[in-house]
This record gives structure tokens, C-alpha cells and sequence, in this order.
């Protein structure tokens, strides 16, 4: 373990103490609010500082048996020792390195999904089909739940765009670093001399954000049309104006609900996205004021961000941003996302871990 970080746990564990006092004094104690707020502190801390005491007692315990080592009766014993508590070591240091990086708020929230199909025409639409049935599978696996938003289909299949809401625990830590470009190769079933062909689509994933961290829209900010749904024809068109279109002024943010009937309930619907997307764009520019938050892995969902390429003929899947290609392409599509997710998310965390060591403490 690094001096920057074993002085960023000292300090931690100074704290704890510091808390631990204050809590048995009765000013703290008759005042609620502050009270609540140190024991949350205190909480928090706890773990970490109680992992740390065990790392400490055993640094002390591995330099006792080196001593021990130089004893011959004893030395295979003692190698034996020295072995497990290297291991017991290793482990405490990881579970402190994890409760060390510092918490998204956001990745607890359910979140947007947003497909956009980009170059390569129908042949794009279609992809972001299949994009879209890959984060249905997964949000199976996950046991979380998906409602389509709005969708704007394509005539040869696929959608030109979709955007749904996946509720559960977790799913925006999960699926966040899905946003970004991703690259299709494969021959399209139009295409007569067998020539393979690459076309894109973008990803934009949003934090769903619960109501009591919202911040109010005003809306004079807002201008809202109606217009008449469009669909595939049929009893499913609808006679009505109640398709919505919200657009954001200040921010330039557009939304379009027709998925409903009901204008009351794509009105409700444009809204949350709307939120979402404005709370997306402040996040986006904090992270590039932050320059410990690797962006490099949180895309932006712009089409100049190349997340994956997707390459059929060879059932390959390559994530750019952390150079892995694995031949398991068909597993991934129906759904088994954590081949790449988990590797990503190990990446990140330890570059977040590696601005920790290196920042000033």
C-alpha cells in the first residue's frame, strides 16, 4: 500500500475517532440534525477504519514471522505462516480499496436508455434493433424491469430511435458506460456481391432521477406542440392530437412522446426524459471540469465516441477503450453483457484508484 494512500486512511481513521467523541457529548446529542449527520459519518467510516486496524495488526504479525524465518527448526512453519497472512493481507487491502473510491450517487438509480441509429441508413436501424433486444435480455438476467418511452421505427425493420426506462436497482452503475458509438460489420441481407459493411449507432444512458432530488423545470422555459401520432397504420394510428413535443429553450433539448393515447400520460413521459437529459448534460460537464474522471469510459453518447465494434463474420466484439476483443459476439446479443461490463467497470475503478494514490492528500 502507497504513503499517499496509507496517509488518506490515517486521516480517516482520525476522523472516525474524532466523531467517536464528539458523539458522546451533549451539545451533539441535543442537536438532532447535526447528530444524524455525524452517526451517518461515523457509519461509513467504520468499515473502512476497522479493515485498516486488521491491515495494521497484520503488518506487524507478517514482520514477526520474518524475524522467525531466520530459525531453522521452525522455518517451514513459519513460510507456511507468512504465506496465509500475505494472502489475508491482500484481501483486506482490496476490500479497502474498493470502500476507499469515492460513490456515484447515480449508479443506485434506475436510468434512460436511448438508441439512436446514425451512418449506414436501414442497415443502422436495424442494429439499433438489435441493440435494443441486447439490454432486454440483460435487464432480464438483472431481474429489472424495461417500459418503452417513445419510439420512431424504421420501415425495413429496427427503429431510427427508441428510448425506454429500465427500473431497477443498480441499472445506471451497470449500464453507464454503454453510452457512446458502436460499430456494426457484417454483410446486410441487400447486399449482392457479399461485401461487408459498417454502419453505427450511438448510445445515450441518463440517470433516472427521483422526484425528491429534482430540479424544477420552469416552464416558461418550455415550448410544448402537439401533433397527430404516426405509426404503422391501422387501428393503431390515432385520430387525435396527442403526440407532444417538448423543447427546452435554454438548452436546445427536444423530446417527442407518441408511444400513448394519451396526451396527459406522453406529456408525463417527455418530462422525465427532458429532466434526464438536461441532469445528463451537467453531469457531462462536470466530468470534464474533473480531471480525475476518465471520460475515455463514461462516453458522452456522441457519434464521435467509438465504444465497440461488433464484427459478425468473425462473431467478434472488440471494446476500444479498454483494447478487450473477445469471439463471443452471439453470447453478448442475447444479453450476456458482463463479459464486457465487468472488465470495464475493473478498469475504471482502478484508474479512480490510481488518481486517488496520485492526488494530493
Amino acid at each position: 500500500m502507497n504513503n499517499s494512500i496509507l496517509n488518506k486512511l490515517k486521516s480517516l481513521r482520525n476522523r472516525y475517532q474524532e466523531i467517536e467523541f464528539m458523539l458522546t457529548q451533549k451539545n451533539v446529542i441535543s442537536d438532532r440534525k447535526n447528530l444524524k449527520n455525524l452517526s451517518k459519518e461515523y457509519l461509513k467510516l467504520s468499515k473502512i477504519v476497522k479493515y485498516f486496524i486488521q491491515w495494521e495488526k497484520l503488518k506487524i504479525d507478517i514482520k514477526n514471522i520474518n524475524i522467525l524465518l531466520n530459525d531453522i527448526e521452525i522455518q517451514d512453519m513459519a513460510e507456511e505462516e507468512l504465506c496465509f497472512l500475505n494472502k489475508k493481507k491482500k484481501i483486506l487491502e482490496e476490500k479497502i480499496n474498493q470502500l476507499l473510491l469515492p460513490e456515484d450517487p447515480n449508479d443506485k438509480h434506475s436510468c434512460f436508455i436511448e438508441i439512436r441509429s446514425a451512418t449506414g441508413g436501414d442497415e443502422s436501424s436495424i442494429f439499433a434493433g438489435e441493440l435494443f433486444r441486447m439490454y432486454v435480455r440483460y435487464a432480464e438476467y438483472c431481474s429489472w424491469q424495461v417500459e418503452i418511452m417513445n419510439t420512431s421505427e424504421s420501415e425495413k425493420g429496427g427503429f431510427k430511435e427508441i428510448i425506454a426506462k429500465i427500473t431497477g436497482k443498480g441499472a445506471c452503475g451497470r449500464l453507464k458506460f454503454e453510452s457512446g458509438g458502436h460499430r456494426v460489420q457484417r454483410v446486410p441481407e441487400t447486399e449482392s456481391q457479399g461485401r461487408i459493411h459498417t454502419s453505427t449507432c450511438t448510445v445515450a444512458v441518463m440517470p433516472v432521477i427521483p422526484k425528491t432530488e429534482k430540479e424544477e423545470i420552469n416552464s416558461s422555459d418550455l415550448k410544448i406542440d402537439t401533433f397527430r401520432s404516426s405509426g404503422a397504420g391501422g387501428q393503431h394510428v390515432n385520430t387525435t392530437d396527442s403526440a407532444i413535443r417538448i423543447t427546452h429553450i435554454p438548452t436546445g433539448h427536444v423530446v417527442e412522446c407518441q408511444d400513448e393515447r394519451s396526451q396527459h400520460k406522453n406529456k408525463a413521459k417527455a418530462l422525465s426524459i427532458l429532466s434526464a437529459r438536461i441532469y445528463a448534460a451537467k453531469l457531462e460537464q462536470d466530468h470534464q471540469e474533473n480531471s480525475s474522471m476518465r471520460r475515455i469510459l463514461l462516453g458522452t453518447g456522441e457519434r464521435s465516441d467509438r465504444n465497440r465494434t461488433y464484427n459478425f463474420p468473425q462473431n467478434r466484439i472488440t471494446d476500444h477503450r479498454i483494447n478487450l476483443t473477445i469471439y463471443k459476439l452471439d453470447e453478448v446479443l442475447e444479453g450476456r453483457l458482463d463479459l464486457l461490463i465487468d472488465p470495464i467497470i475493473q478498469e475504471y475503478q482502478a484508474d479512480m484508484l490510481s488518481s486517488l494514490s496520485q492526488s494530493e492528500l
